[in-house]
């Protein structure tokens, strides 16, 4: 993992805090929390392989775009674990990819057995393009796969714009989720007042020179997101998503359906029937994104839910706390 240093304000209600065992083996991540209110950037993918796991990475189909009203192919990679519990499935947040949680896979299907898969959401890592991005169509795209794969039931695991996402899929399809986790994010309205457009503009006006290195690419992209993305830790985390293609550099994340979509990502559906499962709501200490405002409608949506809090982990949790993430998520299996 990356290490970079967030800043975020302090958690609004100490008494909901709990120590989990274990501890921390990174540093937080930077200052992209003050930046983008309500989290929904997601950790900086990793980009590894883990000798001796497993691995079964789905393909992306060749033409990266669909019909609107359909749903896509996700992407996605298989930690192929021996046990036949029911599988769990993580859902990255926006401009993220399958691969951030790719090491906390590897871990869980050690410690766990289970069948593990990380997917790419639509306009994402190698996922389809799509001009729609809500949380309707991103759930209806997860249905889909999951039907595919024959999986009947899953645990799902969504951080930030994919813990929205795994909150709309259990809520429109409960019979597909046998427990829920969602990290570090709420189904309360979020604001819209980020520098977040400001970051897409850069993004959607670079220009980059064919048929050079990767190295001196990255650089002349930086250069260009410098006037419009001051702190350098949100520039590193965009130039995730620069990818070379037969000589030309271009980023790989849809940056028109995300400009177009975000002040639904920013939101959440209306929904008027909760989920009944089991549902652990995972927030960082340091982080407000998990409210005590927000309780009344988690409440509402999700009676079974329990709200607990990481000491000394940010928005990103599993880059801060993996141990400690780790641990919550198998006592949650085990409760």
């Amino acid at each position: 993992m990356p290490a970079h240093q967030l800043s975020l304000w302090p958690c609004g209600d100490a008494h909901a805090v709990f120590r989990l065992p274990g501890n921390g083996a990174y540093a937080a991540m930077s200052a992209l929390c003050r930046l983008l209110q309500r989290g929904l950037l997601s950790g900086r993918p990793l980009c590894r392989l883990f000798p001796g796991q497993q691995d079964v990475c789905g393909v992306a189909p060749a033409v990266r775009s669909a019909s609107s009203s359909s749903p896509v192919n996700l992407t996605y990679d298989v930690f192929d674990g021996k046990g036949e519990s029911t599988p769990l499935v993580f859902l990255h947040g926006l401009f993220g990819s399958k691969s951030n949680f790719h090491s906390i896979a590897k871990s869980l299907v050690q410690r766990t057995g289970r069948k593990v898969l990380t997917v790419d959401a639509r306009n994402h890592g190698n996922s389809p393009h799509n001009p729609v991005l809500t949380y309707e169509a991103m759930a209806n795209d997860l249905k889909h796969l999951l039907a595919q794969l024959h999986i009947d039931k899953c645990i799902l695991i969504g951080h930030s714009m994919g813990g929205k996402t795994a909150m709309t899929t259990a809520l429109t399809q409960p019979a597909l989720v046998e427990r829920l986790v969602v990290v570090d994010i709420s189904p309360a309205q979020s604001s819209t007042r980020t520098n977040f457009r400001y970051y897409i503009q850069a993004m959607q006006e670079m220009t980059i020179s064919t048929d050079i290195p990767r190295s001196t690419a990255r650089r002349m992209a930086e250069d260009q997101l410098r006037s419009l993305v001051k702190e350098h830790s949100v520039r590193q985390f965009l130039l995730t998503n620069l990818v070379e293609q037969n000589g030309h550099y271009a980023w790989r994340v849809n940056l028109e359906a995300i400009s177009a979509h975000l002040d639904d990502i920013m939101s959440f559906p209306n929904f008027d029937t909760g989920y009944e499962g089991p549902t652990l709501f995972l927030g960082g200490a340091s982080s407000a994104y998990i409210s005590s405002d927000d309780y009344p409608e988690i409440q509402r949506l999700f009676p079974n839910a329990d709200i607990q809090y990481i000491p000394d982990a940010s928005h990103w949790i599993h880059a801060d706390k993996p141990l400690d993430f780790i641990s919550s998520i198998i006592s949650f299996l085990q409760s």
